[in-house]
């Protein structure tokens, strides 16, 4: 794929966070952006901006949550949109915890979203993509994705399992003409850190959310398979992890990532105690 002008692209997660910035970057290049997300008000938000930089949006209001209710989403879509190009699995939850204090509600909640969501849209979508030899599938992940985050471990599983996922399907894919990308932002100014007002550690690399965008669409033009904005750091801290897990333990120690998250995770607790909606990501 050369261009996004005449593309259709659903994007989950459109209203806010990465989502945002990914829907913008699209509308610059004339795409037709089908925004899903559970706020109306904030889904006519970013349409209208999408209409003001060139591109065409359209807003469909959905809880990723009730998985047999996609189905008809995707339905809708088709009706009301025409087929998919391009499918962004951009919404996420993402709850710091103490794992012993996560609910029920908590595991299902992230785990459906996060996870679950993503695999359904993409089996309803797929089998036009597949006979029309074309499409693109986009998962948005996490370097939590890459080694487990402490008081975040549930969120790294599920980010994990996309990866996977992700490699699976587009070895799948490849003699359809369909691509798959993995895309890795690491910590952005738009994400969980910034919603709770709090700092990364200063080892983290903070990614501005309009890269994330670019890096999003130029994955999709080069059919590239995995994108890790941590870059090199991230590599080499993933080989560390593999031969040594006592040592990357010791590194994130060192750096402040248990420090951070368990802040996190104390700010986030009490801001459900105070029924704040500082509680998700990228929906």
């Amino acid at each position: 794929m050369q261009t996004f002008n005449s593309k259709t692209v659903l994007l989950t997660g459109a209203s806010g966070g990465i989502g945002a910035y990914i829907a913008r970057a699209l509308a610059k290049q004339g795409a037709t952006v089908i925004g899903v997300a559970r706020n109306q008000t904030a889904l006519d938000q970013i349409c209208a901006e999408v209409e003001t930089l060139g591109g065409k949006g359209v807003s469909f209001v959905a809880d990723l949550q009730n998985l047999t209710a996609l189905a008809d989403l995707a339905d809708q879509i088709r009706e009301e949109v025409g087929p998919v190009d391009v499918l962004i699995n951009n919404a996420a939850i993402e709850r710091f915890r103490p794992f012993q204090a996560y609910s029920l509600e908590d595991l299902q909640a992230i785990t459906v979203t996060n996870l679950l969501a993503p695999m359904e849209l993409c089996r309803l979508l797929l089998p036009a993509m597949i006979a029309r030899q074309s499409g693109h599938i986009v998962n948005i992940s996490s370097g939590a994705g890459k080694h487990g985050a402490p008081f975040n471990s549930v969120y790294s599983a599920t980010k994990a399992a996309l990866i996977n996922w992700s490699e699976g399907l587009r070895l799948e894919l490849q003699e359809y003409q369909v691509g798959v990308s993995v895309i890795c932002p690491g910590v952005t100014d738009a994400g969980m850190f910034h919603a709770l007002e709090t700092e990364a550690p200063e080892a983290m690399k903070v990614t501005p959310p309009e890269v994330v965008a670019e890096v999003v669409l130029s994955a999709v033009k080069q059919n590239s398979p995995e994108v890790n904005l941590d870059g090199l750091t991230s590599k080499v801290f993933s080989v560390i992890s593999q031969l040594s897990p006592q040592l990357s333990d010791a590194i994130l120690r060192k750096v402040g990532i248990v420090e951070t998250n368990y802040d996190c995770a104390q700010r986030q607790m009490r801001a459900q105690q105070a029924k704040s909606p500082v509680l998700v990501s990228n929906t």
